[in-house]
């Protein structure tokens, strides 16, 4: 995705990304989910 761990945990806190538990420490993400996060468009340059 060539985002940092950081912005991944910002997104499944602020509930954009769906995420789950597992065990103690654990989190696991549907890689549906992960393909489907909000990307960055890449701006034109003039």
């Amino acid at each position: 995705m060539s985002v940092s761990v950081k912005t991944i945990r910002r997104w499944i806190a602020a509930g954009t990304l769906p995420a789950y538990r597992c065990g103690n420490r654990a989190i696991r993400i549907k890689l549906d989910d992960l393909e489907a996060a909000p990307r960055q468009i890449p701006s034109a340059r003039a």
